[in-house]
């Protein structure tokens, strides 16, 4: 079965010129291919060319130019291809696609519904990105087969995920139940060519489904906690039912569960009409939500809470006719429980349950997900054998590729085992990719991914999901200047997400095309440029967690510099020198440890002392800079906040790089008393601290902060400052940190000029912009300074100032007398000069900006400077 497209001038002469209109016929009755429709529609819209969309029946374009799309292989096909000459096709799995062209007319021919629509969706890229040719010939098969998402997804504080204890997982209860919301993911997903998601959820079936024999387990409404979350819960996704928890809540949606029934339903139709399939995967035994209602319990021993596992199983199935699949965790609260007595459990609840689906549903096709996680696979598979010789089960593994940071090494060291028995027993996996790195930053690195991607074991793979545990990929929460409403994740992080998605069906994709995907979205651009920036800075992530090595997500979290306190061996997880000399190297790089340079400076043939590594991070990031250093994005925000997480990502590069110096040095003065040794770690931290005292203020500057989160806590940029600093007292150094310069063009307002109320100008501290600065702090002080806007927009005011104090200052700041959020934070030291920014929308015209500190501060100047509309 295959599908055709094909595209024609009206006009035979380079239709981006001349062109007036496309005729674009398609068999519309399939929604797969209307979506690829509509997305071709809006390129050439984009290229101001008209459009006229009709039938295959129609006869309007007959002899023509036309775009048709066919739902099959059938006579008509044929006839097209050969009165232009296009010969025979390959062979086309169901999601494969061709491109042929002849003139200005171009055939697509899609495998089924969902090929047509990849094909389709390709040819508007070409419109895009004006690479349509004349002689075009392109196939494609997909590389990975089950390209998907891992969701886990906090339905409601009665039922909810691993994530819920988050700032993630609460600001995105309400999403959940949002039709809108899901429409923009999924058809986000089906751009970047996923072909799944799978749901996680610790006990979902009271939020999802009415269970006969159980009715009253069903959940009517949406609640979210109003309870006063503590920092830490338990890393086995325990005691979230306290009763603080769920007694005290505000219903963020009225619904009966039959309504939310048909809203999961049209969601996941609406899934299938992408060629998105949805998967429900769970972790056990939680009775979260059933509040013990027909004597169900968490107890691997009690028959009514089997029995209530099963139908609910078989409930989930008979519920959604759309449901693809569903998959099983053992282990979390199966504590005592040995390995044959987790099976029978998971065996006389899931495996039965699907079973039963069977006797209402002959024809039905599931797949089944077996975590291989606490378990062994041959064993698992042996216990399962009914169900994994169905003829209508697929049943495949899934397994943990890279721990919980596949930003980390593209070679893993975790599966050959695990590929080795299931290779010798004829069994398939899907793999976890666990990103547990990235959420802040707009990350990009295609040549990592697609070298991750062709590096996992391709004959025992089915396909991967990607996605994490420590954050929820809904809608966010942490831009300080954002749209409304807010974007999804998956929109602000378009690129990241685009790549995985991408490589994952066509890893031999070229850099070459992403540069002209970048040059179309950000138009103006040195889309090479920005590329190359873009993937230096993003190398820094598997770089630094590649040399310092925490393989779970509570054990490790770069954008914080922590983990829990327990893995960081110290009581605020906060991981310093000594962490960096004593965690090491993942085994997968060829990265020396420090304790293994410092004990043996020959570091052997291929392999990488912790010297170079750093100096390799700060390559990385001083080329990030460098390329994005004379970027424009007026007028732009999405291309000037790129551009800033870029600097971010380069400055945390920094960091990191001056810190596995600076351990290096120390573990080398420990070990020899050489006092050059000590001086040089101490040199080391000090540029550390600069540079995390950058990044941090380049951060904020666009994200919310502190970030809750379930799996290291509170992440705090400013707190962890003073933990940074403290490092250079402990080294029995000066506290000498680099300034900060001014970071941006602008007008720079010296706060010597300003208006001053009961202030003083000093100059005492050298590195001040100016002629000198003014000492704030005290009752009834204020700087006030002028400004004419030339044109109305965005503007980003940068204070540049300096204070030693450890608390932060929340001073009166007023801009056109209106009262702003800011604050004022330690610099490290009366003589570092820092800043931090603000963005303020503006009016053509003069404004005032009042600014009074309650605490002791130097403030050197404001700069000011337009950033577009």
């Amino acid at each position: 079965m295959k599908t055709l497209l094909a595209l024609c001038a009206c006009c035979g002469i380079c239709f981006y010129v001349h062109a007036q209109t496309f005729y674009l016929q398609a068999n519309l009755e399939f929604p797969q291919i209307n979506f690829a429709m509509d997305e071709i529609q809006k390129a050439l819209a984009a290229k101001k060319i008209n459009v006229v969309v009709g039938n295959m029946r129609d006869e309007t374009a007959q002899g023509t130019s036309q775009i048709i799309v066919l739902s099959q292989k059938n006579d008509a096909v044929d006839e097209m291809l050969a009165s232009y000459n296009l010969g025979s096709l390959p062979s086309l799995g169901e999601e494969g696609f061709s491109i042929r062209s002849k003139g200005q007319t171009y055939l697509v021919v899609g495998g089924a519904g969902a090929g047509a629509m990849y094909g389709g969706l390709e040819l508007a890229e070409m419109i895009r990105t004006d690479k349509l040719s004349e002689n075009l010939s392109l196939d494609k098969n997909p590389y990975m087969g089950m390209r998907g998402t891992k969701f886990n997804i906090p339905l409601d504080a009665r039922t909810p995920s691993y994530s819920d204890m988050s700032d993630a997982g609460q600001k995105n209860i309400p999403e959940m139940w949002s039709m809108d919301f899901w429409k923009e993911y999924i058809d986000n997903l089906a751009r970047y060519r996923y072909n799944y998601i799978s749901l996680w959820n610790l006990h979902p079936f009271p939020s999802l489904v009415k269970v006969p024999d159980y009715p009253n387990v069903a959940l009517d409404d949406v609640h979210r906690s109003t309870h006063d979350f503590e920092e830490f819960y338990t890393l086995q996704g325990r005691l979230y039912d306290a009763p603080e928890i769920v007694d005290n809540y505000e219903v963020v949606k009225e619904m009966t569960i039959d309504e939310k029934i048909r809203f999961w339903r049209e969601v996941m139709a609406y899934g299938k009409s992408r060629n998105v399939d949805f998967y429900i995967v769970t972790w056990n035994v939680f009775d979260y939500g059933t509040q013990g209602k027909y004597g169900i319990t968490d107890d691997l021993d009690n028959e009514i809470t089997k029995d209530y596992f099963r139908k609910s199983i078989t409930q989930l199935f008979l519920t959604y006719p759309d449901l693809k699949g569903i998959g099983l965790t053992t282990g979390e609260n199966m504590e005592g429980a040995d390995f044959e007595e987790k099976e029978d459990w998971m065996w006389e609840t899931y495996g039965l349950g699907v079973l039963d689906v069977f006797n209402s549903q002959p024809d039905r096709q599931i797949t089944f997900l077996h975590r291989q996680h606490q378990a062994g696979a041959v064993d698992i598979a042996e216990r399962f054998k009914p169900l994994a010789e169905h003829p209508n089960v697929d049943f495949i593994f899934s397994f943990k590729y890279a721990q919980a940071h596949v930003y980390s090494s593209t070679t893993q060291i975790y599966h050959p085992e695990f590929v080795e028995e299931i290779s010798n027993n004829d069994l398939k996996t899907i793999w976890t990719l666990r990103n547990d790195d990235i959420y802040h930053f707009r990350w990009g690195a295609p040549d990592y991914v697609r070298e991750f991607i062709q590096n996992i074991p391709y004959d025992v793979s089915r396909g991967y999901y990607y996605g994490s545990d420590q954050y929820i990929w809904g809608r966010e929460f942490l831009n300080t200047e954002p749209s409304f409403p807010r974007n999804l994740e998956i929109v602000k992080h378009w690129y990241h997400w685009m790549i995985w998605g991408r490589l994952g069906y066509d890893p031999d994709m070229s850099n070459q095309q992403f540069v002209d995907i970048l040059g179309a979205y950000f138009k103006g651009v040195d889309a090479q440029q920005l590329f190359d920036a873009w993937q230096e800075a993003s190398f820094i992530y598997p770089k630094v967690t590649g040399f310092h090595w925490g393989r779970l997500d509570f054990q490790w979290y770069i954008e914080g510099g922590k983990s829990r306190k327990g893995p960081a061996e110290n009581p605020v997880g906060f991981h310093d020198l000594n962490r960096f000399i004593s965690l090491p190297p993942h085994a997968g790089t060829n990265y020396v440890s420090i304790p293994d340079y410092v004990e043996n400076q020959n570091v052997g043939s291929g392999m990488k002392s912790p010297l170079d590594i750093a100096d390799e991070i700060l390559h990385h990031s001083d080329q990030a800079l460098v390329g994005v250093d004379n970027i424009e994005y007026i007028d732009n925000k999405e291309l000037r906040q790129t551009v800033k997480d870029i600097k971010a990502m380069a400055y945390l590069g920094k960091y990191y790089g001056h810190k596995i110096k600076a351990a290096t040095h120390l573990a080398f003065f420990r070990k020899n008393l050489e006092k050059d040794q000590q001086q040089k770690a101490i040199e080391e931290a000090n540029q550390s601290a600069h540079y995390w005292r950058v990044y941090a203020a380049s951060a904020l500057s666009q994200n919310s902060n502190p970030l809750w989160t379930n799996r290291v806590g509170n992440v705090n940029w400013r707190e962890t400052f003073a933990d940074v600093v403290n490092e250079i007292n402990n080294l029995g150094g000066e506290i000498d940190i680099t300034s900060a310069d001014l970071p941006e063009s602008g007008d720079v307002l010296e706060a010597e000029a300003a208006d001053l109320h009961n202030y003083f100008i000093e100059n005492s501290v050298p590195g001040s912009s100016g002629d000198g600065y003014i000492q704030s702090g005290g009752a009834h002080r204020q700087v006030t300074w002028h400004y004419d806007a030339s044109e109305s927009g965005l503007y980003r005011l940068t204070f540049r100032y300096s204070m030693d104090w450890l608390e932060d200052d929340i001073p009166s700041l007023q801009i056109d007398g209106r009262d702003r959020d800011f604050s004022l934070w330690s610099t490290g030291s009366r003589n570092t000069w820092a800043w931090d920014q603000i963005t303020v929308e503006w009016s053509p015209g003069a404004h005032t900006i009042s600014l009074s500190p309650e605490r002791y501060a130097l403030i050197d100047c404001l700069q000011v400077e337009y950033v577009g509309k």
